[in-house]
C-alpha cells in the first residue's frame, strides 16, 4: 500500500516558523510532523510513501521518499498538488494525508478498511479539539453530515449549530483509481468554471452532483491539526501521547 503526503504549501499562518520549511517539517519535542505521519502510516501497513513538495522543496533532499513536485504550489490548490502524484493514483489505491496533521495508526487502518472508491476519515469527537483551538468552535468548524448508510451527505458549509456537524474531516483519505478519476474530473470541471478547487470544496461538489458516493469512516482516536502557531500549544499533549503510542 502506498501513501502520499501533501506538503507543498507555504503554511503562512505559522508566520516565521515556516519561513524556511514546510509545515510538515516543523519540530515538536525534537520530532517533525512528518516523522509522526510516517510512523503512523508505516505502523498501519503502508510500505511506500511519497511526498508532494513545493515551498522549500530542497528540505526534502536525501529523505527516503518518492518526491513529487508542484512547481505551481504558490498559486494552486492542495488537489493540484495531489495531481502531481497521478502516476500512483491512477493505478492503485493510495492513502492521502495532509502535511499539517498528526494521527494514530488506527485512523489509517480505518480508511484502509473502507470499501468505497473515496473514503474519508472524520473525528466524531471533534468538539473537544476545536474547543481547545478556538474561542468559538463554530467559527472554524464546517458542516459534516452523514447519510444513514455512512456516506457523506454534506461537507464544507458554514455551520450555524453543532447539530449540523456529525464530525470533522481530518485531512486523511483513501482513493482508488476510480475515486481519483472522479476527483480529477471534478477538479477539471471546477477549473473550467473558475470555482474553488480545495479538497473540501471538491468533495462537496462530488456529493452535490452525485458523481460518486463518499464513504465516511470514524476515527475517534488521537489526532491534531496544525494550522497556526497557536496549534503548537493546543496540540502538544496530543503529540506527546502519539509519540508514546508510536514509540518514537
Amino acid at each position: 500500500m502506498k501513501a502520499v503526503i501533501l506538503a507543498a504549501g507555504r503554511g503562512s499562518r505559522m508566520g516565521d516558523l515556516t519561513s524556511d520549511r514546510p509545515k510538515c517539517l516543523l519540530e515538536i519535542d525534537g520530532r517533525t510532523l512528518l516523522d509522526r505521519q510516517v510512523a503512523a502510516l508505516t505502523a498501519a501497513g503502508v510500505t511506500e510513501i511519497g511526498v508532494v513538495t513545493g515551498w522549500q522543496a530542497e528540505r526534502f533532499a536525501g529523505l527516503p521518499f518518492r518526491l513529487f513536485h508542484n512547481a505551481r504550489w504558490a498559486d494552486s490548490s492542495m488537489v493540484d498538488s495531489l495531481a502531481c502524484a497521478e502516476e500512483w493514483l491512477r493505478t492503485e489505491p493510495v492513502v492521502v494525508s495532509y502535511g499539517d496533521i498528526v494521527y494514530a495508526p488506527d485512523a489509517v487502518r480505518a480508511v484502509l478498511a473502507g470499501q468505497g472508491s473515496i473514503v474519508v476519515a472524520y473525528d466524531p469527537n471533534w468538539l473537544e479539539q476545536w474547543s481547545s483551538r478556538f474561542e468559538d468552535p463554530l467559527s472554524d468548524a464546517e458542516t459534516f453530515r452523514l447519510n444513514a448508510d455512512r456516506t457523506l451527505a454534506e461537507i464544507g458549509g458554514s455551520a450555524k449549530s453543532a447539530t449540523e456537524i456529525h464530525g470533522q474531516y481530518m485531512g486523511l483519505l483513501k482513493l482508488d483509481p476510480e475515486g481519483w478519476r472522479v476527483l480529477a474530473g471534478t477538479l477539471d470541471s471546477a477549473a473550467a468554471h473558475e470555482r474553488r478547487t480545495d479538497t473540501t470544496a471538491l468533495l462537496a461538489e462530488i456529493v452535490a452532483t452525485g458523481a460518486a458516493s463518499i464513504e465516511a469512516v470514524a476515527a475517534p482516536g488521537l489526532w491534531h491539526e496544525f494550522d497556526s502557531n497557536k496549534d503548537l500549544l493546543s496540540g502538544h499533549s496530543v503529540v506527546r501521547q502519539l509519540d508514546a503510542l508510536l514509540s518514537i
